[in-house]
């Protein structure tokens, strides 16, 4: 690698060897002057205004690469389906983005190994994210203005040897839900329901539709039986309410294995939320909310949810995972998703 320091009057008639970067306090930042500008006596001024009176002339050796190639080859290396990046680096960094609506995925074993080089990065937002078309979901960089090839192309090996990508957006399908109001309080009218409005809103808020609703009471066969006949119906999500406590009348869960419900997962680390299952009936998923999704806005429901729309077959271990950050603080004013809870 070649390096020449050279005062800015001598660097007249070169091009830049990287971007220089300007800050305005809480007006701007980005590049006042772009990697291969043509230097002229007019931007002189200007450069000594930024603090510059040196600037780099560079010719990379065999073996080396610079910044900004560096990024387009790792950046493509991160990229999987749903995410993609199309603006030229700038400050050497390249800004991925989704390129659809669904769950953001990342491979965080993946991208911490990818990380570990020290010599390039890759930031992201977390895993199982809810993104829109157009939103940023990462940014990547190489770290030196020059950076050794063999670095670049071991930090690609490692983003290729994830299973799928270290980055990705997996559309979410609409539901077609069925909602099962479980307990003899309700179907025989001593109480009123207050569940079926909040399983409504949180189905539609993600697009998709109730189709059948059904208050049955503690009896297992009248439970298993309904199930059946809304998965016979075509709903593509089962959700059930109530009957998930220890108590000897909440039969749900019960019901549903009778009903021949496979992979039953009861229970899990997160409050509110401890007594939540999923399971699956004849292929459709089904997902059980315990009563504290009648007076907690967000529990381990809103969680797992949106990843059963985007097809993630969840294990015990997926729930096993959600203790770390499953602790609602349960604010005045809940703000999430945009907070630590299931982060």
């Amino acid at each position: 690698m070649m390096i020449q320091i050279v005062n800015i009057e001598d660097a007249v008639g070169y091009p830049l060897a990287h971007d220089i970067t300007e800050i305005r306090a809480g007006e701007f930042k980005g590049p006042a002057f772009q990697k291969g500008h043509m230097l002229t006596c007019r931007d002189l001024d200007h450069l000594r205004r930024l603090g510059k009176d040196h600037l780099y002339i560079i010719s990379p050796e065999t073996g080396e690469m610079h910044e900004d190639d560096a990024a387009e080859v790792i950046a493509n290396a991160l990229c999987g389906e749903g995410v993609s990046w199309d603006e030229a680096p700038r400050e050497g960094k390249i800004s991925i983005k989704a390129t659809c609506d669904g769950l953001l995925k990342v491979d965080v074993d993946v991208l911490n190994s990818f990380n570990g080089f020290g010599d390039v990065m890759c930031a992201t937002r977390h895993s199982n994210t809810i993104v829109k078309k157009g939103d940023q979901v990462a940014a990547t960089r190489a770290i030196p203005l020059l950076i050794a090839k063999n670095i670049v192309d071991s930090a690609v090996a490692v983003a290729n040897s994830s299973r799928e990508s270290v980055l990705q957006v997996k559309p979410m399908f609409k539901a077609r839900a069925g909602v099962l109001i479980t307990g003899s309080e309700v179907y025989y009218g001593r109480i009123e329901d207050k569940f079926e409005s909040v399983i409504r809103k949180k189905v539609t808020a993600l697009k998709g539709e109730v189709m059948d609703v059904a208050f049955l009471p503690d009896d297992d066969t009248m439970i298993a039986e309904a199930a059946l006949r809304m998965v016979e119906k075509g709903v593509n999500v089962l959700i059930t309410t109530g009957g998930m406590s220890v108590d000897p009348d909440d039969r749900t869960r019960f019901a549903l294995k009778q009903a021949g419900a496979t992979n039953i997962l009861y229970g899990s680390p997160v409050l509110p939320g401890a007594m939540f299952m999923v399971s699956a009936l004849k292929g459709v998923p089904v997902l059980g909310i315990p009563a504290c999704g009648l007076f907690a806005k967000t529990t381990m429901f809103d969680l797992i949810y949106p990843r059963i729309l985007a097809g993630d077959k969840i294990t015990r271990a997926d729930i096993a995972a959600t203790g770390h950050g499953g602790l609602c603080l349960k604010c005045r004013q809940c703000t999430f998703p945009d907070c630590a809870f299931g982060k």
